[in-house]
C-alpha cells in the first residue's frame, strides 16, 4: 500500500508541475485530493489495517497529502501571476483607436418641457407655482367656482365621475378657492397639471394638461392682466407679439374674456409673402390660445373667514384675475403639432424631433 501512495505522489507532482491552467490545477487538486480520489480513500482504509501497518500507511499517505496541497498552492500562485499578466496585456486600451459613439440619451416630453417653460416664465412675473388634486370634490370643481346646478359641464357626459360627489377633475380653476383658502391676499399663483374630460379626437384627449393662473390683490383690473398676458405671449411666442381680448363668458369670471395672441407664422397679416392665406392663423391673423377674465366675486363668497386668510377675501377690498391654458394647445401652436394624440402615441420619430 505503502507503495501505491508513493506512485499517486509521483504521478500527481508530475501533472501538477505541467498544469498549464488554473482550470487545469482544480480538475488535479480534485482528482488526487478530492473525496472520492484514491489517496483519500487509502487514508481513510487504514484503520482496517493490521496494528503493525498502519503507522507507517498512515504516514506515509499524509505526508503525500500535505507534500501535493504545497505544490498545488504555489502552481496556482504562479499560474494567477501568469494569468494576471496575460489579462493585463490583453486589456490594454489602444488610445489610437476612436472612441465607442456617445449611446443616446432621454430627454424631455415636449409637454413636460413645454409645461416648465410656462412655469418659468410666470416665476419670472412674481408668482408662485403650487399644485392640487387631481380626484376633486363637485364642491371645488364646480360650486365655489359659480357652476349653476344645470351648468352642462356638470353632465356625466363631460365630467368623470367617481361618485355622486367625487369627480376627476375638468380644469385646474378648483385651486383657485383652495390656494385662496391657504393664503390670505395678495396672492400670485400659477397651478399646473393634468385634467380629465371625456372627450378623443384630433384636438381632445380625456387627459390633457393646463396651467391656471391666479391674482388677488387691490387695484387689480383688466389691464393689468392684458399685460401679463402680453409678457407671457411674448415669451413663448416672440418679441412681436401682440394680444387681444374678446368677449366671452365662464361661470367663474366677470367680464370674461378669450385672449387671442398675434400670428407668428404670418406676422399677424393673415397671409404670407407669396400672397396665400396663413394656414396657421386661417387668414385671421390672430390665435386663440386661453381663457381669462376678472375673478366674479361671488366666487369669493366660497372662500371662508380663517386665522390664515384673515380678514378673508372681501370683494369690496380686493379684486382679482384669473386665466387657463391648455399646455398641448400652447405645443401645438409653438410647434405645428396637427395631431393632439401624437403626444401619446410614444412615437420616438415624433418626440424626438423636440
Amino acid at each position: 500500500m505503502i507503495e501505491r501512495i508513493e506512485q499517486l505522489r509521483a504521478e500527481a507532482e508530475g501533472e501538477i508541475a505541467q498544469a498549464a491552467t488554473s482550470e487545469a490545477l482544480e480538475g488535479l487538486r480534485v482528482g488526487y485530493l478530492g473525496r472520492k480520489a484514491e489517496l483519500p480513500q487509502l487514508l481513510r482504509g487504514v484503520a482496517e489495517l493490521e496494528p503493525a501497518e498502519r503507522g507507517a500507511v498512515g504516514k506515509a499517505a499524509n505526508q503525500a497529502r500535505q507534500a501535493l496541497e504545497v505544490l498545488i498552492e504555489a502552481r496556482a500562485a504562479q499560474l494567477g501571476a501568469a494569468e494576471l499578466e496575460r489579462g493585463l496585456q490583453d486589456d490594454r486600451v489602444d488610445v489610437t483607436l476612436p472612441g465607442a459613439p456617445p449611446q443616446p440619451v432621454g430627454r424631455l416630453h415636449v409637454l413636460t418641457s413645454t409645461m416648465r417653460e410656462l412655469e418659468d416664465i410666470f416665476l419670472g412675473l412674481g408668482f408662485t407655482v403650487m399644485e392640487g388634486p387631481e380626484v376633486e370634490t363637485v364642491h371645488y370643481n364646480f360650486d365655489a367656482l359659480n357652476h349653476s346646478p344645470t351648468h352642462p359641464a356638470r353632465a356625466r357626459t363631460d365630467t368623470f365621475y367617481i361618485s355622486d360627489d367625487v369627480v376627476l377633475r375638468t380644469h385646474t380653476s378648483p385651486m383657485q378657492v383652495r390656494a385662496m383658502e391657504a393664503h390670505p391676499p395678495p396672492l400670485y399663483v400659477v397651478i399646473p397639471g393634468r385634467v380629465y374630460r371625456p372627450d378623443s379626437d384630433a384636438t381632445h384627449t380625456p387627459q390633457f394638461h393646463q396651467v391656471e393662473g391666479l391674482a388677488v390683490d387691490e387695484d387689480i383690473t383688466l389691464a393689468d392682466l392684458k399685460g401679463t398676458l402680453l409678457a407671457f405671449a411674448r415669451a413663448v411666442f416672440g418679441d412681436e407679439r401682440d394680444v387681444r381680448l374678446r368677449p366671452h363668458f365662464f361661470p367663474f369670471t366677470e367680464p370674461s374674456v378669450e385672449v387671442d395672441v398675434s400670428c407668428f407664422h404670418c406676422g399677424g397679416k393673415g397671409f404670407l409673402k407669396d400672397g396665400a392665406r396663413c394656414y396657421l392663423c386661417k387668414g385671421e391673423g390672430w390665435l386663440e390660445v386661453l381663457g381669462a377674465g376678472e375673478v366674479d366675486p361671488n366666487v369669493y363668497s366660497y372662500v371662508p373667514t380663517t386665522e390664515a386668510n384673515s380678514p378673508g377675501y372681501d370683494p369690496e377690498q380686493v379684486q382679482g384675475f384669473a386665466w387657463g391654458m391648455g399646455v398641448e394647445r400652447i405645443a401645438m401652436l409653438k410647434h405645428g403639432i396637427p395631431d393632439l394624440r401624437l403626444y401619446y402615441e410614444n412615437d420616438l420619430r415624433f418626440l424626438e424631433q423636440f
